[in-house]
């Protein structure tokens, strides 16, 4: 059970890479809308669309600790 669970925690930490990834984007997104005002509209798009991506990984860690812990977990 022990390997178990430090397979499904390593799947798990794609979520705090992709926590660090928004972060760092919101901020340099924010830094440049500060700088060009005028670019607002295509700097917020191009950050929704990196952002969805990066939460996506996330997403898929979670599943795949989600899949060792139910299927290797019974055994």
């Amino acid at each position: 059970m022990g390997t178990i669970a430090i397979g499904a925690a390593v799947a798990v930490l794609t979520g705090a890479g992709a926590g660090i990834g928004i972060g760092i984007a919101t901020a340099k997104a924010t830094e440049s809308i500060a700088r060009q005002p005028e670019a607002k509209g295509d700097i917020r798009s191009t950050l929704l669309i990196g952002c969805a991506l990066a939460e996506a990984t996330a997403i898929y860690g979670f599943v795949i600790a989600l899949l060792i812990i139910l299927s290797l977990g019974n055994k």
